[in-house]
């Protein structure tokens, strides 16, 4: 088994390989406007790193967000065009599924992360592997009383410490934690889900209304 594990649901563009035992080379850049310019040669340089070519690789892993809807885009379709060429799997895992994962944390906790316009996309945790509601976006205000008293991780709670006093890192995911997540579930024999994207609004820009048609004369 060689995975290559791959997240730009946030402002961290992170890419990974693991061997089906251990993750044997990671890479992280947080830029939220150049996850297009930098997924690529990240994944070069990891390949090259490890000393692996793409041709070896066995699956992809890709974070599915929830997550802005151009950063989210980049890397589902760069996963969905490396499993196309090389005839492999392309898994799909929740992002803050990763989060939670790389907290290791026991006992209920929440994931945040930034969502902009002043909301979150959150979801509550068992514990690192079990998550038991969410992923949803919502107003920090409107959520207190849900995860009050909980420890939280993710950016989206540092931003907001009056709804999530007991926050702590991981601000961003990490693919090597995906991976690792991954890797754990296929040799229990799970499936995976599908790598389709958890966006859970409408996208930012939208088609102008009543925009002036120009026909030629």
């Amino acid at each position: 088994m060689l995975l290559l594990a791959l997240d730009t649901a946030t402002p961290a563009v992170t890419v990974a390989l693991h061997d089906g035992t251990d993750v044997i080379a990671s890479s992280s850049q947080v830029d939220a406007r150049r996850h297009g310019e930098l997924l690529l040669p990240a994944v070069d340089r990891l390949l090259a790193g490890a000393g692996r070519s793409l041709d070896a690789v066995t699956g992809i892993v890709v974070g599915v967000g929830p997550g802005p809807y151009t950063g989210l885009r980049v890397g589902l379709m760069t996963a969905d065009t490396f499993g196309l060429a090389l005839g492999v799997p392309v898994h799909g895992l929740c992002t803050l599924d990763g989060l939670a994962y790389a907290a290791d944390l026991e006992g209920p906790f929440v994931v945040a992360t930034d969502a902009r316009r002043k909301e979150v996309y959150w979801a509550r945790y068992d514990n690192s592997r079990t998550r038991v509601s969410g992923p949803a976006v919502d107003r920090p205000a409107d959520i207190a009383d849900e995860v009050a008293g909980l420890p939280s991780v993710g950016a989206g709670a540092l931003l907001y410490p009056d709804t999530f006093p007991e926050a702590h890192e991981p601000e961003h995911v990490s693919a090597a934690a995906l991976a690792s997540l991954a890797a754990e579930r296929l040799v229990r024999g799970e499936e995976l889900p599908a790598p389709r994207p958890l966006y859970l609004r409408r996208p930012d820009a939208q088609v102008p209304k009543n925009y002036k048609v120009v026909t030629p004369k």
